[in-house]
Order: C-alpha cells, then structure tokens, then sequence
C-alpha cells in the first residue's frame, strides 16, 4: 500500500448480495468503476463518500483515515466531491449562485484565479448567469461538475453522470471531461457501465460483478490480460494511448503512435473537421481482438493498411472451444487478437513465437 493512494476495504450484506472488496487505489487520474448494473459500484462510491457505513469497514485517503475502527468521518467533513445522475441544481439559483452556495458551506474553496479555469475547463462562463431550466441536460450537468470542484476536494466521486443523457449531450459532454482528466491533479472515481466512457476516460479500472472487485489494475494492462478477459462491451480487446504523429491529407488518415513503442503506431481515418487531428495531439486507441488477425509472415497485396510484427506472449481459450485468444506484444503495446484454435495451432503459436498482427480496424477515441 502507498500513502499516496486511496485503500478502501468493506464488507456490507445486503439480501441480494454482499459487497466484499478491499482496493489500493491510485491517487491521481480516473479510476472507473465498471460492471453491470447491481454489481456494487453505486454502493461502493456511497461508502466511500460517508453516505452508507460498513461497521467494520475502512477508508484512507492518502494516508487520512477516513473510516477505521475508531473514526468515522461523516460526509461533510470528508475532502470530497461528488456528482450525481442528475445534477440537482437549486431551480431558484443561477449557475454562478448554484456554485457559490456550494463553496459558502465548504470548509475549503478554490480561489477565485482556479474557479475560474474550472469554468473555462468546462465551458460555462456564458451559463452563469442563466437558472437550470435555461440550460440543457448536458449543461447542467457541467455546473454541476463545477459546483463538485469548486470546494476543492481532494477526491472527486462521479457516479454515472452521463447516464441521464441522450446520445447528442452525452458526445457534447464528453470532450469536457476528456479536458478534465487532462487537467485535474486529484483523483476521479468513476461509476459507469458504458464502455465508451470507460475507454475514453479511464486510466485505471475496477471491474465489479456481484458485489466483487474482480479485477483491477491500469486500463490497457487489465484489458490485455487474457487469465480473465475483460470484455469492455461487445468484445475483448484493448485500448492504447498514442499521439498523431502524421496527416495524410489526400485520403483523410492520421497516423497515432503507440505511447508505450514510438516506433510503432496505427493508421486511422482523420477528423473531418478543418485541419484534422493535430500534430502531437494525445488520443486513445481502441482495438477489438475480433479485428486483429495473425500472420507468420508478412504479407504485401493486402488492404489492411496496419501491419506491426510482435512476439506472443500468451494464449487462452476463448469463450467457445473452436476460438482462442492471443497476447501480442508490438515492442510494449499490447493487442489481442482472436482466431481459431485450427488456426493457431496451424501457425505453430506459442510464447515467443514472431508473428505479425494484421489490424483490420482500428477505433479513435477523443
């Protein structure tokens, strides 16, 4: 354990299930909270913040105990913020009084030079003037960001805040966050069952089922490990962060280069947009074990435009007996690819087997 991080252990039986974990969180960045729903992650986030008690549970954060066998702080004195579904804004309040009811009651507040950069951050300076029914879900939802931010917490809780969103506010809001997660300097628990947000936003993830962590760790490492496969959706596959390093503007494509292997990258289509994706701009990479087929040898004449050699680390069996699934290591990022069990044992694969990973699609997130 590290002082720096959050150690959170609690056990609470309820009817229809039993929370049971016991986490060492990281202290910065997004730590997402992932499962389907009533498998714990809203329980797990209300104990955290005071709002439901485990007896015997226990809770630091960095090194202060929140909860142990002697103490329990209650909600208002835990360093923390939290956003909810719904923002739940005060309807007779501006956003800018909506914000400065929160920081009136708060034991510590951010100044007023980082209040406004939360503001900027989150696009509201031309909100604040207006009350919530002015406002749209997803600005709403915005203040309600900021009102969290404001008080300066030294944790933010955010339990599923765009799930009362439809498609459209949810795609405006995101790029916020994506902002946010650049910026804050605290750590975000995150609750969410939308794989698109997970891969977007999370650095770090906690598969709950059942009441239980099953597994936790950094987002690419967790999602490549095929002892327990993660399926964040649909499919197996693994999220990489890279930076475009390329335009090609003539067929609209960018080059992003893998953040753990410089030499090594995918083409994507571009952002249509005037200019595209800039040079040196940061993304995420998303690549289903679905789309990611094996060769021994490279192959020209091809239409698959992303052909990276790599090493097998791992095999494992898939989810039915014809399919297994395949760890590539390309020079330290990571791919999964899924092929038969005919195929793999035809092409001889085993651990330290050099193969080439042949990319037949590849996903921009942000």
């Amino acid at each position: 354990m590290s002082a720096s991080s959050i150690q959170a252990r609690f056990r609470l039986a309820y009817p229809e299930f039993t929370l049971d974990v016991d986490l060492d969180l990281p202290g910065r960045g997004v730590t997402a909270l992932f499962g389907h729903s009533g498998s714990g992650k809203t329980t797990l986030l209300r104990l955290i913040a005071g709002l439901t008690r485990a007896p015997d549970g226990h809770l630091s954060m960095k090194g202060e105990v929140w909860q142990d066998g002697r103490t329990f702080l209650p909600t208002h004195k835990r360093s923390l913020g939290y956003v909810f579904q719904e923002a739940s804004l005060f309807p007779h309040l501006t956003a800018r009084g909506n914000l400065l009811y929160g920081m009136k009651r708060a034991a510590e507040r951010l100044d007023p030079a980082a209040l406004d950069h939360v503001i900027d951050l989150l696009g509201i300076g031309g909100l604040l003037e207006r009350r919530p029914h002015q406002l749209s879900g997803g600005e709403r939802q915005r203040v309600g960001i900021a009102r969290a931010l404001a008080v300066k917490p030294r944790l933010l809780l955010m339990d599923e805040p765009l799930a009362a969103l439809d498609l459209a506010r949810k795609q405006e809001i995101l790029p916020y966050l994506e902002r946010l997660h650049e910026e804050l300097d605290i750590p975000v628990l995150y609750v969410s069952h939308a794989p698109d947000e997970v891969a977007r936003l999370a650095d770090h993830i906690v598969f709950m089922r059942a009441g239980r962590a099953d597994v936790a760790g950094p987002l690419s490492e967790t999602l490549a490990r095929l002892d327990l496969p993660i399926h964040l959706g649909e499919d197996a596959g693994v999220v990489l962060d890279a930076v475009v390093t390329e335009r090609d503007e003539q067929w609209y494509l960018a080059r992003a280069t893998f953040t753990d292997n410089p030499d090594a990258g995918v083409w994507v289509r571009d952002s249509v947009n005037p200019g595209g994706h800039a040079i040196g701009h940061p993304v995420r990479v998303r690549i289903l074990a679905r789309d990611v087929s094996l060769a021994v040898t490279r192959h020209s004449g091809t239409s698959i435009q992303n052909i990276l050699p790599g090493v097998v680390e791992t095999l494992a069996d898939d989810n039915h007996p014809a399919l297994a699934l395949v760890r590539v290591n390309v020079g330290g990022a990571r791919v999964v690819a899924r092929l038969t069990r005919r195929s793999a044992h035809d092409l001889g694969l085993a651990p330290g087997k050099i193969v080439y990973a042949q990319i037949k699609a590849v996903a921009l997130i942000g």
